[in-house]
């Protein structure tokens, strides 16, 4: 075997060995999480109010909350961040302010998320007087997820060619015209990637959550965005550390609903995405 071939097999296998280090354990977890939850799922787990100091019942308010964070925080966040990215990559010039604005994104990007809790407490819930609210809560999330719109969004339109914008631009069309006809449909499946990624961090947040929104308990559904709510995150620890004696079924069923959601939303971006391609 050549010397190349063996540095080939080397470089491989060293590969390959980061790959299973980063897999296994991920898979272990969930297979855990899957073991011990699994028979907890039920319809009244799913679809029923908790009772008993959430020792019975179910989880059914804490679903509807996260539901309700993550899509509101994504109508906020995504045309946001979107036109944000456009502006940064179509139309700002390079120059300092930009890059200083580049590298604060890529800042905020790593910030973690209890700042983010304690910035949406001061603005939203004390100075803007929104309260202890989903608003507040979806708000905040929102605004965490705006560096990685931003991010991936810029990355997507960069990695389109250039000779898309300059054969629209010798047929006459306007810089605007270029970005929504040549740019932007050939860009989509970074924009949902973006989105997939924002989705997964926004139910799974719990420390934004505790500070803006997250209520240990209520008897009844939200009716407003100006209402407190319950969220699968929250709910979790909540049933970890402060709850003597809920069986442990329940504590791992919570988690294996709150992977699923994430997974469902997942795939339902992803479905997207390939439909969009497509159709392109």
């Amino acid at each position: 075997m050549k010397r190349e071939d063996k540095r080939q097999n080397i470089g491989f296998g060293a590969l390959l060995a980061a790959t299973l280090l980063v897999v296994i354990p991920v898979l272990a977890i969930v297979v855990l999480i899957v073991a011990k939850g699994w028979g907890a799922l039920s319809w009244e787990f799913l679809f029923s109010m908790p009772r008993d100091g959430m020792r019975a019942g179910g989880i059914f308010p804490a679903i509807v909350g996260t539901i309700y964070l993550v899509f509101i925080s994504l109508i906020f966040a995504l045309p946001i961040g979107v036109m944000a990215a456009i502006y940064l990559s179509e139309y700002a010039k390079d120059n300092a302010l930009t890059r200083v604005i580049n590298l604060a994104i890529i800042n905020l990007a790593g910030v973690s998320s209890v700042v983010f809790g304690l910035f949406g407490l001061s603005l939203f819930v004390v100075f803007l007087k929104f309260g202890v609210s989903i608003i507040s809560g979806a708000l905040t999330l929102g605004i965490m997820t705006l560096p990685v719109i931003i991010t991936t969004t810029r990355e997507a339109l960069r990695s389109v060619p250039a000779s898309y914008r300059e054969v629209s631009f010798s047929l006459g069309a306007s810089r605007w015209q270029t970005v929504r006809h040549a740019v932007l449909p050939r860009a989509l499946s970074g924009i949902l990637t973006g989105a997939i990624l924002s989705v997964g961090r926004v139910a799974g947040e719990t420390a934004p959550i505790l500070f803006t929104v997250a209520a240990f308990y209520l008897p009844n559904l939200p009716t407003g965005l100006s209402d407190q709510a319950m969220a699968l995150p929250y709910h979790l620890y909540v049933i970890t550390t402060q709850i003597p004696g809920i069986p442990e079924s329940f504590r791992y069923g919570t988690a294996l609903v709150l992977i699923g959601f994430v997974l469902v939303m997942n795939i339902i971006a992803t479905v997207i995405r390939s439909k969009a391609g497509k159709k392109r």
